[in-house]
């Protein structure tokens, strides 16, 4: 039974490129200005706020005056590169109208997928809201190549929460939440208030970006959100436009979708194994194996592994699957694509024998493994 924080401490706030161009072409200024006031009443009321920020890319076609470009990744992190810093000086701007400081920090896939990387950025973030000031997140879009990504600002900000250890995520965007249909089409859709889980029926009501402008449609959000309720985070989706919404939220009032905060979180390092590191292969495990992993909270052995999927190296994140093709979990693999495949169905005692080596008796073992909720 989830139970509703009587007080948040830690708000992250993600505000999609359509809030903050109220779906035009570019940064509307008024909008902002609302929404900085918000934020601002909210650490006048002793919670942390954490902004997550979208509209680089926006802003910089707009200061460059709309300039015809290719779809490529160049001129992507050229409109990227030449926005970031008009659209940090808006914020800041805008902040410093309620005596309040702003620290910039850019994040790219990789920094949060390496664990050390993972904590530097932890402890950056901590020294800020140590200070009193307010850290603005983007992606590092000027740099971040499709293999560095994590692609939206979404699943970036429910990793930024993690980091933060925050108790809410407010994912604001155009719409007012998640519907029971497409809104866009069926004028009888309704919206749903509550998720307490986001299972495959769920998933299916996810539509796509409903913003040209944007990278982020529902299924981000609701990957975002899973992540963050799995950490023990409250996660509403709403519309950014309604009156007040951040203030309101904080402050439980029933607006958009909520997702509650599972009652029993992840400790600290699955919430990075769950957030984290990319995931670059699978093994297929049997039965027996699965019923190891799920019921008894056992390592994976190499007896247990019929198949594997993939390259990967040691160390690297790999899904869990059983033999229908479900997913049990993921975890980070002791043994490289090679080594897997020689001794995947093996007594642990023969690893060695096989190898010549070996890095231990398990292939996963339960500390770097996270199952599926």
């Amino acid at each position: 039974m989830q139970k509703v924080r009587q007080h948040y401490q830690r708000v992250v706030v993600k505000l999609g490129t359509s809030v903050l161009t109220g779906n035009s072409d570019r940064l509307n200024r008024n909008v902002m200005q609302q929404l900085a006031q918000q934020m601002a009443q909210l650490r006048n009321q002793g919670i942390d706020v954490i902004l997550c920020t979208s509209g680089a890319i926006a802003a910089g076609r707009e200061h460059l005056n709309f300039p015809i470009l290719s779809e490529t990744m160049a001129d992507k992190q050229l409109l990227a590169a030449v926005g970031q810093s008009q659209l940090i000086q808006g914020w800041q701007s805008l902040f410093q109208e309620h005596h309040l400081q702003v620290g910039q920090l850019l994040l790219t896939g990789a920094d949060l997928r390496n664990r050390k990387r993972y904590l530097n950025a932890k402890d950056t973030l901590s020294a800020l809201l140590e200070h009193g000031i307010i850290p603005i997140i983007n992606e590092n879009d000027a740099v971040a190549t499709a293999e560095i990504k994590v692609g939206d600002n979404d699943n970036l900000s429910a990793r930024v929460a993690l980091l933060a250890q925050a108790d809410c995520l407010l994912l604001l965007t155009d719409q007012s939440g998640l519907f029971n249909a497409d809104p866009r089409l069926n004028a009888n859709a309704q919206l749903i208030q509550e998720v307490p889980h986001i299972g495959e029926d769920i998933v299916r009501l996810a539509g796509g970006s409903s913003s040209h402008l944007g990278t982020g449609g529902m299924l981000t959000k609701l990957q975002a959100a899973t992540i963050a309720q799995r950490a023990g985070i409250d996660v509403v989706i709403a519309a950014g436009a309604e009156p007040n919404v951040i203030v309101g939220l904080a402050n439980h009032a029933r607006i958009g979708t909520r997702f509650p905060a599972q009652s029993t979180p992840l400790e600290r390092r699955k919430q990075w194994l769950l957030a984290g590191p990319k995931v670059s292969g699978a093994l297929v495990i049997d039965a027996g194996a699965e019923q190891a992993l799920t019921q008894t909270g056992r390592s994976l052995l190499a007896k247990g592994i019929v198949e594997r999927q993939g390259l990967f190296q040691r160390g690297d994140m790999v899904q869990l699957l059983n033999e229908t093709g479900s997913v049990i979990g993921r975890g980070l693999c002791r043994y490289d694509h090679d080594e897997v495949e020689k001794i995947k169905g093996l007594h642990s005692a023969n690893i060695t024998q096989v190898l010549g080596y070996d890095y231990g008796k398990v292939v996963v073992h339960r500390n770097d493994m996270v199952l599926e909720a």
